[in-house]
């Protein structure tokens, strides 16, 4: 499990798995350029993750309560995670920095969530972006993040804040890689989905079906959905991730044809799904019971999915967020 990123983002492994061939081969990232062709699709994912996690002071006792923002309803709530969440109760008010920041909890969701309302003057981002820390993932074992994990854990395209983890499968690329992949005639369009903490929550359920996905704030601009539906039938819509993966297969209706949008998406893909709109995915490696694995699987095969992870770990690969990719053709 990789606890910092490789020393240049396009330096990290790639694992390039071709279905047809039943093969694998072994590059590293900067040669993504060798396996795309003119005409195809690169589709990113635009999403920016906000320093959401803050450590404040209960006003009443003086307790420490640590918070993870998760998503923004209406009126300024906010669902959080709280951490010890038994020292937070309805009705009492949590500071941070000085009272720059309050958190007042409203009402108790479950699994350590809660809905609270938000209390501060200027702007949220800013004030976040000020006070709060980078929400790495658990497996990610840090007692707090890094400065660098600001940058690091951040695509070099991230453009709309509201993701509390980051679309990973965007880490490898560099600026100048995707300079050389538009020099080459590939098309890159991008999608918004806000990568929420549920990415990170096992398949707990005995089965698949009965696990619910956790609901994320996606939107896809008339610009994109052209470029994809007048696509030639021979170029291949390529996915950076799996959340860009779910966006293109939430907006796309019977016809085929991608439509432009925003909303709310909780669709779970998993073996046995039929991907409408995606040729080739590029992703990480995810850990097991994970939602993004399944994903995966129904992409590429179970079975031929779990080779390559076998041949990953022989090949020791960094596994999770800021490991290495691969490239399902």
């Amino acid at each position: 499990i990789a606890q910092r990123p490789a020393p240049v983002r396009d330096e990290s492994r790639l694992m390039v798995l071709d279905r047809t061939k039943r093969a694998f081969l072994h590059t590293a990232f900067r040669n993504l350029l060798s396996f795309l062709e003119k005409g195809d699709i690169l589709v990113l994912n635009d999403t920016r993750v906000i320093p959401a996690r803050l450590k404040g002071i209960k006003e009443e006792t003086g307790a420490r309560i640590e918070i993870l923002l998760l998503k923004e309803r209406s009126d300024n709530s906010w669902e959080v995670l709280s951490r010890p969440e038994r020292r937070v109760k309805a009705g009492g008010r949590i500071s941070f920095n000085g009272g720059r920041l309050k958190a007042l909890p409203k009402e108790r969701l479950g699994r350590g969530k809660w809905l609270v309302g938000l209390e501060y003057s200027g702007d949220l981002y800013q004030i976040l972006d000020e006070i709060g820390e980078t929400p790495l993932p658990p497996y990610i074992r840090r007692d707090r993040a890094w400065e660098s994990d600001r940058e690091r854990y951040q695509t070099v395209y991230a453009k709309k804040p509201g993701a509390v983890a980051a679309p990973t499968a965007g880490l490898h690329f560099t600026e100048d890689l995707l300079k050389s992949l538009r020099g080459k005639g590939i098309k890159i369009v991008t999608v918004t989905i806000h990568t929420g903490a549920g990415t990170f929550r096992p398949v707990e359920e005995d089965t698949v079906e009965e696990h619910s996905m956790e609901s994320e704030f996606y939107e896809i601009g008339e610009d994109s959905c052209r470029v994809l539906n007048e696509r030639n039938p021979e170029s291949r819509v390529v996915t950076v991730g799996t959340t860009a993966t779910r966006v293109l297969e939430t907006a796309v209706n019977e016809n085929g044809k991608v439509g432009a949008g925003s909303g709310w998406t909780d669709l779970f893909i998993y073996p046995g799904y039929r991907f409408k709109v995606v040729d080739s995915l590029i992703t990480n490696f995810h850990p097991s019971r994970s939602t993004p694995i399944m994903l995966t699987c129904a992409f590429s095969g179970k079975d031929f999915l779990m080779q390559a992870y076998r041949e990953a770990i022989e090949e020791k690969y960094r596994f999770y967020s800021y490991g290495d990719a691969m490239l399902v053709l």
